[in-house]
């Protein structure tokens, strides 16, 4: 009896001070492992959808198949309204950061695709 009671006495208070405390297993892998790999994900769905794009869809079209850009710019060039929009391909750096030199840019005019790729948004 005396022998459970100090088992109690010792264990109890380590119980109570263990509640709302998290155990992380394999806790060497950051957040940011996962956003690579989310981001490379990503990546290669957008590579995916742009294979399949054709010239004249909608900016409706695209943007329900593609979703959400990255970049967005809008304006207006020789009166033509002109958007483009850039989605992430391809990594340059080792950050977690999407930049516009990772993206493929895709150009509407007057709310059609007209051209994409890097040698297109050279001829703006």
């Amino acid at each position: 009896m005396r022998k459970s009671l100090a088992i109690l006495l010792v264990t109890a208070p380590l119980m109570f001070g263990l509640t709302g405390c998290v155990i992380a297993i394999d806790g060497d892998k950051h957040d940011s492992d996962l956003d690579i790999s989310n981001s490379h994900d990503r990546a290669i769905s957008n590579r995916q959808h742009i294979a399949g794009l054709t010239p004249g869809m909608s900016f409706v079209d695209v943007t329900s198949r593609m979703g959400t850009a990255d970049f967005n710019e809008n304006y207006a060039k020789n009166g033509e309204a002109i958007q483009v929009l850039f989605y992430r391909t391809h990594r340059v750096h080792k950050d977690d950061l999407t930049t516009k030199d990772e993206c493929t840019p895709l150009i509407f005019k007057q709310g059609g695709l007209v051209s994409w790729g890097e040698n297109a948004i050279r001829q703006l």
